[in-house]
């Protein structure tokens, strides 16, 4: 969770810079581009670590979801199908428990 954090406030910085127009006074947009999809990119592997990530016990399942629905709460966007499905199995060796 730290390094997805960490991607987001990465993002956050280098959008925040370049409304202060001072990524594109630095560097070219081209390189300005590549390094947002960088960071995109190691967002979305941080985020899929967490949904693929299979809880060690009931805190670590709870804790787990409050931070994906923080997430979804604060950036606006959803889980694909995919991503759902991956969050809805049950780990194996585990019977699957009810939130209440």
């Amino acid at each position: 969770m730290d390094q997805h954090i960490a991607a987001l406030r990465a993002t956050a910085d280098a959008v925040h810079a370049s409304n202060e127009g001072i990524a594109t006074a630095e560097v070219t947009s081209i390189a300005y581009a590549n390094a947002l999809l960088d960071v995109g990119r190691k967002e979305e592997a941080g985020r899929l670590a967490i949904i693929n990530y299979a809880p060690r016990g009931d805190r670590e399942a709870r804790l787990k979801l409050t931070y994906l629905a923080a997430y979804l709460i604060a950036t606006g966007s959803t889980l694909t199908a995919n991503e759902m499905n991956s969050l809805l199995e049950a780990p194996r060796g585990r019977a699957s428990t009810s939130v209440s």
